[in-house]
């Protein structure tokens, strides 16, 4: 479960797979198996108390989803501890932020205060990066720079989207700005930007992606972003008219006639409930009421930190999939190919 870096390079945790709710309040989950760090990583991580939770199927907003609302800050402190999988080194709302230091003394730092280095979005499942130490966080920080300069991927998400690629693999290019609408954000693509769209805000973005494996209607897709910009990979994927699965703000852009999928214009089309047809469902096994409360299934699986030396390699970091990400792979028959 430890690696040993430099000295310069001390200081920073990995949690393996949190549910991006804790951005907004409480949603997080702990991970079910931890593969890839040895014996101890490997072992079966679960919450305290997890098993008086589980439940049957209809007592679950959505199947195999953690119920954040039913745990304290000292049980919250225990999911994240449990959720490390590498290690070196706002008052009364229950977020991530919010518990960090009570999660610092839980992991033995003492006085030394935890930051956010990287993690993945609001809403996204995945590996989140910590440091307690600041010219850790300053070098990891500038890795990343660098790469993404270098359009060098540093990240792999995995996607479960609702229709399948035209192509197997290729880039997403567009750019995209931020609007506000009573005081709610919003990401809409740009057609031809100009120099002054570029200086007010829009931004050129680019993300990779390949097919892993398909099933009736649906995929599960690898994704690289190279840049960084709010909701990218959603609504690159949109875009791909392959709205990804939980994807309540952007995947009503797409419409369908004739079984024929169209582009809807971003700035006149609300964000809404996605809506998936009856097939679909039954393979999901879920009723309406579930899938409107079904999260988004875009996972960080994998990311690449600096090697100890500067010519070392990069170290590649995993996290498990959340359990309710795993029983929809299940579900779809969406096989690794």
């Amino acid at each position: 479960m430890r690696t040993d870096f430099a000295g310069e390079m001390g200081g920073y945790r990995v949690l393996g797979q949190v549910w991006g709710g804790w951005w907004r309040g409480p949603g997080v989950s702990s991970a079910r198996k931890v593969a890839g760090f040895g014996t101890e990583a490997r072992r079966q991580l679960q919450p305290r108390g997890s098993s008086k939770r589980s439940g049957s199927l209809g007592n679950q907003s959505f199947p195999g989803l953690l119920q954040p609302e039913n745990l304290s800050r000292e049980e919250l402190v225990d999911v994240l501890r449990a959720s490390v999988v590498d290690q070196k080194g706002k008052p009364g709302e229950l977020t991530l932020f919010s518990v960090l230091p009570e999660l610092s003394q839980s992991l033995g730092l003492g006085e030394q205060e935890l930051q956010v280095v990287r993690a993945s979005g609001k809403e996204a499942s995945g590996l989140v990066l910590l440091s307690s130490c600041p010219q850790t966080a300053s070098r990891l920080q500038k890795f990343f720079a660098c790469s993404r300069r270098a359009q060098r991927p540093t990240a792999t998400y995995w996607a479960v989207t609702d229709g399948i690629p035209a192509t197997s693999e290729g880039k997403i290019q567009a750019a995209l700005k931020l609007e506000y609408v009573d005081g709610v954000g919003s990401v809409v693509p740009v057609k031809s930007p100009s120099r002054k769209d570029i200086l007010e805000g829009v931004k050129r973005t680019l993300s990779h992606f390949r097919v892993m494996a398909t099933g009736p209607g649906c995929a599960l897709v690898q994704l690289q972003p190279v840049t960084v910009f709010p909701s990218q990979l959603q609504v690159h994927m949109v875009l791909q008219l392959c709205p990804v699965l939980g994807d309540h703000r952007y995947s009503a852009r797409v419409g369908t006639v004739l079984g024929q999928r169209f582009l809807l214009p971003a700035e006149s089309t609300k964000p809404q409930k996605q809506v998936l047809d009856e097939a679909f469902l039954r393979r999901l096994h879920l009723t309406p009421a579930q899938a409107a409360q079904m999260p988004l299934h875009l996972h960080l699986h994998c990311l690449h930190l600096p090697g100890t030396r500067p010519r070392d390699a990069p170290i590649e970091l995993l996290a498990p999939l959340p359990s309710y990400f795993s029983r929809t792979l299940q579900s779809l028959g969406l096989c690794q190919q």
